[in-house]
């Protein structure tokens, strides 16, 4: 795909641009039990451009935005609903990943993002109390589920994308590693 579009170089963030469909996704979640809850799930993630922005007349970022829906397996219904952006700032290579979901928790992440022959590899992390790339949630979830810290490997190559999200949380009393993971295909270019 095209780098440029309407006259932006979106670099590797232009391959991420339409809408990529998954039926392989898995869900580690904790559960009361203090067992993990395993849970099959196909997701639904829609890139569009967002455009340039400009930083104090000193730094130059592009960004696509995005929506990525995660339906149970088993009945069909939502369980995870998320919208964000994926940032890039070409003069440094610094990508990051913006993400809100409705449970009340935003994240900042920051990372690197590499190519490797004909994949393109992001890699991003986020940590509770930084003042750069931190996480920010409501009383209820600080005090109940406590988002410690966040990390994503997201890869593209072709018209296939694959990530895994481990997101630390502090909840029913113990620390315990959420896990996401899932592989899509690209179903539409479509960028508007």
């Amino acid at each position: 795909m095209n780098q440029i579009i309407d006259g932006v170089d979106y670099g590797p963030l232009a391959q991420l641009l339409g809408k990529w469909i998954g039926e392989k996704g898995m869900d580690i979640a904790p559960d009361a039990n203090a067992d993990p809850d395993n849970s099959a799930y196909s997701d639904e993630l829609t890139f569009t451009v967002s455009g340039p922005a400009e930083n104090a007349e000193e730094q130059q970022l592009v960004s696509v935005k995005y929506h990525h829906v995660v339906r149970k397996r088993e009945n069909g219904l939502i369980f995870h609903d998320q919208i964000g952006h994926w940032i890039y700032e070409p003069s440094t290579k610094l990508v990051m990943h913006s993400l809100s979901i409705p449970r009340a928790v935003c994240l900042l992440a920051g990372g690197t993002v590499k190519i490797d022959g004909d994949e393109t590899i992001f890699d991003v992390e986020s940590k509770a109390g930084s003042e750069t790339f931190g996480i920010q949630q409501s009383p209820f979830m600080a005090d109940k589920a406590t988002t410690k810290s966040f990390h994503m490997l997201m890869s593209v190559e072709g018209n296939c994308l694959e990530y895994e999200e481990t997101t630390m949380l502090h909840i029913y009393g113990k620390d315990f590693e959420h896990v996401d993971s899932s592989r899509l295909l690209k179903v539409t270019y479509d960028i508007d």
